[in-house]
């Protein structure tokens, strides 16, 4: 997708926890790392909150509520990647459905190969930070405020 490097996108991403297991998607998300949040891209004339429950039906087949605000975070063009993105970390809830591969209907977007629900403290052999699953296990200190670039935030993530 040809984005400006002027306009930055906004990408909702859900964190979903059951029986101390969260939610994660395989997908080529870097040549290095194949796992993500479930979410997406805001699309034009959509809230946040819409955006979250229409991405986690396409993804995983799940209805979700969105019970929290988390973090806003930037990420900015550094080495393969060229686009600034605004991230915005939800906290949801499953509400119905059944988990299963979901039909991704954005074009240009890498496919969801699989879903997982993983323990949080092994989220690290999936290729998540560490600070991530810190984040997780500590209730999220400070959540619902900005918290600058993603890669200082998240540790490198």
């Amino acid at each position: 997708m040809n984005r400006s490097l002027n306009n930055p996108s906004v990408r909702a991403a859900g964190i979903l926890i059951e029986d101390d297991k969260i939610l994660i998607v395989k997908q080529d998300v870097t040549e290095t790392r194949h796992w993500a949040l479930p979410g997406g891209k805001l699309e034009f004339g959509e809230t946040i909150e819409h955006c979250m429950i229409r991405e986690m039906k396409e993804e995983t087949g799940l209805d979700i509520a969105v019970k929290e605000l988390l973090y806003i975070t930037d990420r900015l063009p550094h080495l393969h990647q060229s686009d600034h993105i605004v991230h915005i970390m939800l906290l949801v809830e499953r509400i119905g459905g059944q988990l299963r591969l979901g039909k991704e209907l954005e074009k240009g977007t890498e496919k969801i190969t699989e879903l997982a629900m993983v323990p949080v403290n092994q989220l690290s052999d999936y290729g998540f930070p560490p600070a991530f699953s810190e984040l997780i296990l500590s209730n999220f200190p400070d959540r619902g405020s900005y918290k600058g670039d993603f890669r200082d935030f998240y540790g490198g993530w």
